[in-house]
């Protein structure tokens, strides 16, 4: 279930290898990274089971959807699995519901053609709850994979109510990732206890090794 996250800007080769490497001992579901680094962690993770997912239009989304198209196409056709793509909030908070599903539809028609994992980015934090249930609406309408909670970029990450509130809403057709904070098992257990099908974190391997201590002492 965890989505293990290498997202900072200041980092290197050696440090993407030590992150794959790490992420096929734990046999995570996924790496997320920014899509400029797709076909190398493609590379470092041959012959694993671990997915690659590239992160698109990331943190703030605001890129048009002819970028984000390409962005899309670009990085599965460097091996990504599965993609992380960020809503357009400017359009959303303008009223622009259409646009907004428009490029819904664009980005989750692309992964659906290739048979890629698509995964739309809420960014919760930004957002009013009424906001909240238009883009769970829309995202009914349109059927993405998973509908995600936040970038962790933003002031705060997942919530457990909205957690709980996108999977009531959306449907059972669309499944819900929880990202941004979720640093112990407890948070963990809690987003998942309210819906959570995926955790997006760069403590994987903290929530792991803390579930199998719990697990041992029982």
């Amino acid at each position: 279930m965890i989505d293990q996250t290498l997202l900072k800007p200041a980092v290197c080769d050696a440090d993407f290898q030590q992150f794959c490497a790490v992420s096929a001992q734990y046999s995570f579901k996924m790496v997320a990274i920014n899509s400029t680094m797709t076909k190398r962690c493609k590379e470092l993770l041959h012959g694993s089971s671990v997915h690659v997912g590239a992160a698109v239009g990331f943190p703030l989304g605001q890129t048009t959807i002819a970028a984000k198209r390409f962005e899309a196409v670009e990085a599965i056709e460097n091996g990504a699995d599965e993609i992380d793509y960020v809503v357009n909030l400017v359009e959303l908070k303008s009223r622009h519901p259409d646009y907004v599903e428009r490029e819904m539809r664009e980005i989750v028609g692309v992964c659906r053609a290739h048979d890629v994992i698509s995964k739309v980015i809420f960014e919760n934090c930004y957002l009013t709850g009424e906001e909240k249930k238009q883009l769970c609406a829309i995202a009914r309408n349109v059927g993405p994979d998973f509908i995600k909670t936040s970038t962790g970029f933003g002031p705060s990450g997942a919530m457990v109510e909205d957690v709980r509130l996108m999977k009531s809403l959306a449907g059972d057709r669309v499944k819900v990732k929880a990202a941004g904070g979720i640093r112990d098992l407890e948070t963990a257990l809690a987003m998942i206890e309210a819906g959570a099908e995926r955790l997006g974190t760069s403590s994987g391997v903290a929530l792991v090794e803390e579930y199998r201590q719990r697990q041992h002492e029982a």
